[in-house]
């Protein structure tokens, strides 16, 4: 039996693997550590034995991003949240990201993992989260079941939160796109004031280019779909001599990317997050494609990482 001291810092570690890709899930908060294709690492993780840095391939729920204050009205009731970004005022990313998940499921290439929240103060609601992990020929696959076990609606947002990285290629060398027709406006809280079109912007990233001296901690929204009614961003080396995109299906309206600004250290713009969203931020506030889950229902969505862009 190990030791206190031998136990990785992120918990239980599941290895999955298939066809040349190859992903590490954990047991604290649910989320991914790792993910390479042919040895090739286009998340950028981190060890099992740190403390997960900048929420790295965390799973961000019941809501993703920033509550004002950490206080929101719903159901004839006010809400208050503990501030987990203390220097900004705000709630952060959730409820779920630091809790043990439990094992549900296991084989080679699939690992399913769940997680009861309970009802606790600034989110009365209990919920049931389920998360299955898969790797295949076509890349990184996971699916997220979220029920409403309680007697009343709940408000509920979610996200997830990869850094997707080209080893050798610089931040600022990467082309990137990004289908989306709006940005976000933040205050110096990096909290919604409004929202502008990106056409003719600097922030125009609909047809690929590269990233430059762009730095980014920004949300975009109006969503260009795909057939099928997702979304996908895509990065490449400058000569498309690699590249790596991420998709989500239809329930996410919403793309976060983090160029790695804030972060110190050898993690400072080395690579950038790319988080599919529900909803904006501050949706408990502003009620943007807030999602409610009524008593027994079950919200359901899918994303996923592909090598080549």
């Amino acid at each position: 039996m190990e030791s206190p001291d031998q136990r990785p810092f992120s918990g239980a570690q599941w290895t999955i693997a298939a066809a040349g890709h190859e992903a590490v899930i954990v047991e604290v908060g649910g989320g991914l550590r790792t993910y390479r294709h042919d040895g090739v690492d286009l998340l950028d993780g981190y060890r099992a034995d740190e403390v997960c840095p900048g929420c790295a391939g965390q799973v961000l729920a019941p809501w993703p991003n920033r509550i004002r204050d950490g206080r929101y009205p719903f159901a004839d009731r006010t809400h208050q949240l503990a501030l987990t970004e203390p220097e900004r005022h705000v709630a952060i990313h959730g409820l779920v990201n630091w809790v043990p998940w439990r094992l549900l499921e296991q084989s080679e290439d699939a690992v399913t993992l769940g997680y009861d929240l309970p009802p606790q103060p600034g989110y009365e609601w209990p919920l049931r989260l389920v998360s299955r992990w898969s790797v295949s020929a076509d890349g990184l696959r996971a699916e997220h079941e979220v029920t409403n076990i309680g007697a009343e609606v709940a408000p509920f947002g979610f996200s997830v939160h990869p850094y997707l990285q080209l080893p050798g290629v610089a931040v600022d060398d990467l082309v990137m796109r990004l289908p989306a027709r709006t940005r976000v406006l933040v205050d110096g809280r990096l909290l919604p004031v409004g929202a502008t079109p990106v056409a003719g912007t600097e922030y125009d990233w609909t047809s690929p280019r590269r990233i430059g001296d762009a730095e980014l901690d920004a949300c975009f929204g109006e969503v260009i779909r795909d057939a099928d009614g997702g979304s996908s961003v895509s990065l490449a080396a400058p000569d498309s001599s690699s590249g790596v995109s991420i998709w989500a299906d239809a329930e996410f309206g919403w793309w976060q990317v983090f160029t790695g600004d804030a972060l110190t250290g050898e993690r400072h713009r080395r690579s950038v997050a790319i988080e599919p969203m529900t909803c904006p931020p501050d949706a408990f506030r502003s009620g943007k494609d807030l999602l409610t889950l009524k008593p027994g229902t079950t919200w359901r969505g899918a994303w996923g990482i592909r090598p080549g862009a």
